[in-house]
């Protein structure tokens, strides 16, 4: 898998825009994430609003959902499921979390291992680098072919709030690669875009102004990086973020990659 360039986060900027209607079950929110250890493997948590909720179990980057850091807070935007509760914590399913790049002290909080809280969960992997869905699973994560036509076509790849390419990126980048490699590809249009995320309590939180750029820019230069540089390249962005609805706004976060024959 080819290697990525850092991670780039900018830093977002908070606007308060009073009584917003929520859609029923939405949970987006700051906070500090917990741990809670387990006989198997350990959970991530978050309160907001005197509850508790459940965010992901430990994992590697390779998993759906990665795990946030103590000692930042987190942002978390999520749907409550209906069921019964994991470590303690009401589900959030789908759930995207996004780390705050600035440290903060107080995000420290660990709760003992309880039996009533224990996990069915496979055996911890054998010694040796982590590829896999879980921080105990060897699989390596699954990349999709792309068939090949002389058809354009257009990817999205999704980000973090305040987020460039991340270690998820390869994995998405690699089929777009491949594709315009075997299709002989003209040109490579790449879009930017910047979002807003709108908080349960009403707040809306905008990334920084100038990442739409940085992730255009980025994803061409990663693409050249990897040996293609055949293709033409067109880079452009929007810096105008659209205003969130506090369900879709994670899907706003993203570059658009349209490969011509």
């Amino acid at each position: 898998m080819r290697r990525l360039l850092p991670v780039l986060l900018g830093c977002g900027a908070a606007v308060a825009f009073g009584a917003v209607p929520m859609e029923e079950g939405i949970r987006n929110f700051v906070a500090c994430p917990i741990v809670r250890d387990t006989a198997t493997v350990p959970c991530w948590l978050a309160e907001y609003d005197g509850e508790l909720y459940f965010l992901t179990l430990q994992s590697d980057v390779s998993a759906p959902v990665n795990p946030p850091w103590l000692g930042h807070r987190v942002l978390v935007e999520g749907r409550r499921k209906d069921g019964p509760r994991i470590c303690g914590g009401i589900v959030l399913e789908p759930v995207h979390l996004s780390i705050v790049a600035e440290l903060d002290a107080s995000c420290n909080k660990l709760l003992p291992a309880e039996e009533r809280y224990n996990l069915t969960y496979e055996a911890p992997r054998p010694p040796g680098p982590s590829g896999g869905k879980l921080a105990f699973n060897t699989l390596p994560m699954p990349v999709k072919p792309v068939a090949v036509t002389r058809e354009q076509r257009r990817f999205s790849l999704a980000y973090d709030f305040d987020g460039g390419a991340n270690f998820k990126h390869p994995f998405a980048l690699t089929p777009i690669l491949d594709l315009a490699q075997a299709m002989k590809a003209s040109r490579i249009e790449i879009e930017g875009h910047r979002g807003a995320a709108l908080l349960s309590d009403g707040t809306v939180l905008q990334e920084a102004p100038d990442l739409a750029r940085r992730r255009a820019e980025q994803i061409a230069e990663l693409l050249r990086g990897a040996g293609l540089t055949a293709p033409a390249y067109e880079v452009r962005w929007v810096d105008v973020a659209s205003a969130p609805d506090s369900v879709n706004d994670y899907k706003e976060r993203r570059v658009d990659i349209t490969v011509h024959p």
